[in-house]
C-alpha cells in the first residue's frame, strides 16, 4: 500500500483505540476506576502498536509537524463520530465551529 495512505489508514485506527480507552469508561460510571485504568491501558497498546508504525511509515512521506497535524484532525473526526454515536453527545455549533477552525490550521500546515 501507498505510504501517502498507510499512515492515514493507520491513524484512523489508533485513533478509535485511544477515543475508546480515553472515554469509552464513560458509560461504565460504577466500574472502579483501577479496573478502568488497567482496561484503558490494554485498549491504549492496541493504540501504539498502530500508530508507531503509521509514524515511522508515514515520515518517508510527511514531515513530522505534518504527521502530527493529520493525526489530530483524524482525532477529531473519530471523537465527533464517538460522540454523537457511542455516548449519544451533540455537536454543538460552537464546538463545530471550533473543530472547522482546527481543520483549517492544519489546511496550512499542508500547504508549503
Amino acid at each position: 500500500m501507498s505510504p501517502h495512505i498507510t499512515p492515514i489508514l493507520l491513524l484512523i485506527a489508533s485513533n478509535v483505540f485511544m477515543t475508546l480507552a480515553w472515554y469509552g469508561h464513560l458509560k461504565f460510571k460504577s466500574t472502579p476506576l483501577l479496573i478502568v485504568i488497567v482496561a484503558a491501558w490494554g485498549i491504549a497498546f492496541i493504540e501504539y502498536c498502530l500508530a508507531v508504525p503509521a509514524n515511522r511509515i508515514g515520515h518517508a512521506v510527511y514531515s513530522a509537524a505534518q504527521l502530527k497535524t493529520m493525526q489530530e484532525v483524524i482525532t477529531l473526526v473519530v471523537f465527533a463520530i464517538f460522540s454523537v454515536v457511542y455516548l449519544k453527545e451533540q455537536i454543538s455549533w460552537n464546538i463545530a465551529i471550533g473543530f472547522a477552525l482546527i481543520a483549517a490550521g492544519a489546511w496550512f500546515v499542508f500547504k508549503g
